[in-house]
């Protein structure tokens, strides 16, 4: 492993094991096919998962994943599962990722805008969207008619637990807003809701 892709896997895990931990709390939905689009340098998904495949148009990330060696060193470490498949596409992901329709059991929108927006049509019916409500993202999902909220994700004390319980009693704003593709677009950011869990789970019902 080189020296750069060392430092920027330490400089992405610096709350070491977080994401790891968060993947695994996901986990229970099956050992999914993972679409990761804004990924960066987050590898954490393939120390869960076994095929993942990773977008993200920062230079970085590029040389980062272009050092295959070092990236299967690091998974290796965390005990990922085996075999493993990690790909790699150097792009915007709001463009043509030149993908399968349909080819993903599991899609990730951590911090990245509106990944659910860009990249539903690459996830399975019946396929799982991972989501934070950062940057609004949860709140497209929210008004998407391809979706529905199956789960939130609670932090606790540093860990994860996925809960299903009382579902119609989230995603409620505080304030009184109308929901739209123009307003997230407008504001750029997440709609305040009076609960706020860490992340949520839609499932893609057509």
């Amino acid at each position: 492993m080189n020296s750069r892709t060392q430092a920027l896997w330490q400089k992405q895990n610096v709350h070491e094991g977080d994401r790891e931990r968060l993947f695994r709390a996901v986990r229970t939905i099956g050992d999914s096919a993972v679409l990761y689009p804004g990924s960066y340098v987050d590898v954490a998904a393939s120390f869960v998962f076994s095929t993942v495949t990773y977008v993200d148009k920062d230079r970085r990330a590029a040389r980062f994943f272009g050092d295959e060696e070092g990236v299967r060193e690091i998974i290796a470490g965390h005990g990922g599962p085996r075999p493993v498949t990690v790909e790699s596409i150097h792009a915007d992901y709001t463009t043509d990722l030149a993908l399968d329709p349909e080819s993903f059991d599991l899609l990730v929108s951590l911090y990245a805008g509106f990944v659910s927006e860009a990249c539903t049509s690459y996830l399975r019916v019946g396929g799982t969207l991972l989501v934070v409500p950062s940057h609004g993202d949860v709140a497209m999902a929210s008004i998407d008619s391809r979706y529905e909220l199956s789960g939130t994700v609670k932090s606790m004390a540093g860990d994860y637990q996925v809960e299903t319980d009382d579902l119609d009693t989230h995603l409620n704003p505080k304030r009184p807003v109308t929901i739209t593709p123009e307003y997230l677009h407008g504001h750029g950011r997440h709609v305040p809701y009076t609960k706020s869990p860490f992340a949520y789970l839609f499932t893609r019902t057509c």
